[in-house]
């Protein structure tokens, strides 16, 4: 029996492409943003001793507005300048990308994260998308799932579109994971990621961060 002809051959390898084409239109299109071939991450529900558990709740429902203190200022202005340049193309209104700054700035502080860290790890999350939603249900800039609204919120799961809320539960988390691998932010970004031991997605981050340092 004659084999398969050239142009058949072709038409097998488009039909073959076809799946990854229609994943990467729908990544494009904002819908889902982390394609099955990127770092569509997984965080996993923990069993948290209760001291843990309390102590992140009370993090997330800090109400204190998300300004630099005013011994950060002279810090956060030379930080600000530059990051806004680097982010012209991602946030283009100059408004929203102060706030966006001021908000990453504090939050990260906050939880004892260098800044510049945080924007690295949006990056490869979200891509500076708010709206960003992955294909196991993670959302918002930082990649937050939304069983973390039971854990240690209110069990509002849209309010993880809120800019403010999401960086602050995304900060949180990660202070959290860094703590329980005693400093080790490689393992800690894993376990982030739901990908504890493997290294593409902490390696992806980590290359992220170098390129937003000052």
């Amino acid at each position: 029996m004659a084999g398969p002809t050239l142009k058949q051959g072709r038409e097998r390898r488009r039909w073959w492409a076809r799946p990854l084409r229609w994943w990467h239109t729908l990544a494009l299109a904002g819908g889902v943003l982390c394609a099955p071939f990127g770092f569509a991450g997984n965080q996993k529900e923990e069993a948290l001793a209760d001291g843990v558990r309390v102590a992140l709740s009370n993090a997330i429902h800090d109400a204190r507005p998300p300004k630099p203190v005013a011994a950060d200022k002279q810090q956060f202005d030379v930080w600000h300048a530059a990051m806004s340049e680097r982010l012209k193309r991602k946030l283009p209104d100059e408004l929203t990308r102060r706030e966006f700054l001021e908000t990453a700035w504090y939050e990260a502080r906050r939880a004892g994260l260098d800044p510049s860290l945080v924007l690295g790890l949006i990056q490869v999350e979200s891509a500076y998308r708010k709206y960003a939603v992955s294909i196991v249900g993670a959302r918002g800039y930082m990649q937050v799932m939304p069983f973390w609204t039971n854990v240690i919120g209110d069990r509002d799961r849209s309010k993880l579109f809120n800019m403010q809320t999401n960086l602050r539960y995304g900060c949180s988390i990660l202070r959290m994971y860094i703590d329980m691998e005693q400093g080790n932010l490689y393992l800690a970004l894993g376990r982030y990621n739901g990908s504890r031991g493997r290294p593409e997605y902490p390696n992806a981050v980590l290359a992220a961060w170098n390129k937003w340092k000052l």
